[in-house]
């Protein structure tokens, strides 16, 4: 029989008892959540949106800690005292500690953070640093691996990484070579493996032991954003694209 939760059991912040799939705040001052992150809680807590509702100070430290407006719509406010139970879809969910740090995080997998960190939004679209001194929670598909620079990474494996520059693209000799060859069907990418995420310098990056990546909402609004900057002929391109992966994608 599955062990029962009883909040007396519930001792600091932590992963529920032999259950690394869930992750319990014992809640005393403000955290961001993910929306819908929010599974369960003991106590009295109210979850209060980024984008309405938020008043005085709360709002002061909105502004002061989380300056990354595109993610706005993404997160929440929890507020209260007791126990706080976070899920995310049956993903693995593991705590981690920055002290006066910077750690850059793939935003599906951000599920919470204290707002003694700030939040900026990464020239890398679809992620986002995390600087100054607190405690965050990621989920990831699977155990975290944490590796040590000068390596390259899968994209779509890639968490995180932190102390260490932002990471250029690494294409596959044989795949440029047929581009050159091939022209228009450049944009013919099957697999991960003709690109990867070239890392450099001191630091760690964090790896996922998957290639699924766990949503790509926020890459899509990203994209979206750059929209009303082009052109007809730029559009019409686009739209070639879109169609080409949709026809690759239902093959």
């Amino acid at each position: 029989m599955s062990t029962v939760l009883n909040p007396s059991r519930l001792v600091g912040s932590d992963n529920l008892p032999g259950n690394h799939h869930a992750f319990c705040i014992d809640l005393q001052t403000p955290w961001f959540l993910s929306k819908g992150a929010m599974i369960a809680y003991y106590g009295q807590m109210q979850f209060t949106a980024l984008t309405h509702g938020l008043q005085g100070r709360m709002l002061n430290m909105v502004a002061q800690r989380f300056s990354a407006p595109t993610y706005l719509g993404d997160y929440v406010v929890a507020e209260g005292h007791g126990k706080l139970i976070l899920g995310d879809r049956g993903y693995d969910i593991n705590s981690y500690d920055l002290d006066d740090g910077n750690l850059t995080i793939r935003q599906a997998n951000l599920l919470a953070f204290e707002p003694g960190l700030s939040l900026k939004q990464s020239i890398v679209p679809g992620f986002l640093t995390l600087i100054g001194t607190g405690k965050f929670l990621a989920s990831s598909n699977g155990p975290v691996i944490f590796a040590e620079p000068p390596l390259r990474v899968d994209p779509e494996a890639l968490v995180g990484w932190a102390d260490c520059p932002s990471p250029s693209h690494h294409f596959d000799e044989s795949w440029v070579t047929g581009v050159v060859a091939a022209g228009a069907r450049r944009f013919g990418v099957h697999s991960g493996e003709e690109r990867q995420f070239d890392f450099t310098g001191a630091g760690t990056v964090l790896i996922q032991s998957s290639e699924k990546v766990l949503d790509d909402s926020s890459l899509v609004r990203t994209i979206e954003g750059q929209i009303p900057g082009l052109t007809s002929g730029g559009l019409r391109r686009i739209n070639q694209v879109v169609s080409q992966q949709l026809q690759q994608q239902q093959q």
